[in-house]
């Protein structure tokens, strides 16, 4: 093997010979103790031969009427050729590389997520103590974990939480800020109303007096648990009337869908993987690439100046399904689009009571639907009470 690799790293050159017969030149070399590593016959008077770089003065010497033209040349020399042409590239490469590495281990940015301007700025002036800032090195793990516990501790009585996330170049901080409970009772004297109009279904009232029956009509505004409460229809007593109310409540949507359907379809196949980018190219450092995917990505490395970076994807193979829909199919998907959205509208303890589709329009690239919804919900809302009210 040592032998193998000492053989290819000798100087050795490639040479076209031209020529009245070529075999007894090739005889002449051999006698002059040339040795021809490699003949290759082009034409009956032109070959390609490989010698070493030490004969080739010899074979000048030796040419008398043929013509030979130097082709290719190998081993050390060559990479020196390689090298001396390249290294200027080769040079600002590794020069890129380096700054690369140096600018992706400095921070360009901490942002703190809050609501509040006083408490982003409190904690951008407490991580800077720790030289957790603008244009400083990056905090390791421990460094980060520790400073962490740090605030939280001097903080117990600001801070709830707190999580700080090295995203590239930049810090994402995160917290919550520890309420203090809020003691003081909120008195006001109210009553529970109906937020829509709706036909009541279920009345909850922990508080109050229910002055309307199940089932019956209620417009948006009117009082189903009052806070007055009433003896001999006299207004006895005003609380802080609490409770909830449901009722069935009602929509008119309007649905469309195309004849011609498409859908992304994302598998169940992820791979997260490095990809090299170089000016508009991009190198999937896998054997396993996806035909189609969606990507999300991660800066890595990268230069400010040279179009060069490393980045790191996670991409979810995805399937396009195309289908060509009749009436009836287009009309099924509609309806069931539109119970989708209609269902994401509503809480846990809401439901779709009922649908009806009232007109049908059918159009050269689409079916478009009026339904009418039935909806049991939550309409509980409440009204203040100003000053004495009198019986209504």
């Amino acid at each position: 093997m040592k032998n193998s690799l000492i053989t290819k790293l000798q100087n050795k050159v490639k040479l076209n010979i031209k020529g009245k017969n070529i075999e007894r030149f090739i005889k002449r070399l051999k006698t002059n103790q040339i040795n021809l590593l490699k003949i290759e016959y082009l034409k009956y008077n032109e070959i390609n031969i490989i010698i070493y770089q030490k004969d080739y003065e010899k074979v000048l010497d030796l040419k008398t009427i043929y013509e030979i033209d130097k082709v290719d040349i190998y081993g050390i020399i060559k990479i020196k050729k390689v090298i001396n042409i390249y290294k200027y590239i080769l040079i600002f490469t590794i020069l890129g590389i380096t700054l690369i590495i140096f600018l992706s281990n400095l921070i360009f940015k901490v942002e703190v997520i809050h609501t509040d301007s006083e408490v982003r700025n409190f904690l951008l002036t407490e991580l800077e103590k720790y030289g957790l800032k603008k244009y400083h090195f990056k905090k390791s793990y421990q460094e980060i974990k520790n400073i962490k516990n740090s605030i939280l501790n001097e903080y117990k009585d600001k801070i709830e939480w707190l999580e700080i996330e090295e995203n590239g170049t930049s810090y994402i901080v995160r917290l919550e800020s520890r309420i203090i409970p809020n003691n003081e009772v909120n008195n006001d004297k109210q009553h529970v109303v109906a937020s829509k109009s709706a036909i009541l279904k279920k009345i909850i009232a922990e508080n109050g007096e229910i002055v309307k029956n199940i089932n019956s009509y209620v417009n948006q505004g009117d009082i189903v648990i009052s806070g007055n409460i009433y003896l001999n229809e006299q207004i006895k007593d005003t609380v802080k009337a609490n409770g909830q109310i449901y009722g069935e409540v009602w929509y008119n949507v309007n649905v469309s869908y195309p004849y011609v359907y498409s859908e992304i379809k994302e598998l169940d196949n992820y791979q997260e993987i490095y990809v090299l980018k170089l000016f508009d190219h991009s190198i999937e450092l896998t054997f396993n690439k996806f035909q189609d995917k969606r990507i999300e990505e991660e800066k890595i490395l990268f230069h400010p100046f040279l179009p060069i970076s490393l980045v790191k994807q996670k991409q979810k193979e995805i399937e396009t399904i195309s289908l060509v829909l009749t009436s009836d199919e287009a009309k099924d998907k509609a309806i069931k689009e539109a119970i989708k959205k209609m269902e994401e509208q509503l809480a846990s303890d809401e439901k779709i009571i009922d649908y009806q589709v009232l007109k049908t329009n059918i159009k050269e690239d689409k079916v478009v639907l009026d339904i009418f919804f039935t909806v049991y919900e939550n309409i509980t809302s409440y009204s203040k009470i100003e000053g004495e009210e009198s019986v209504s």
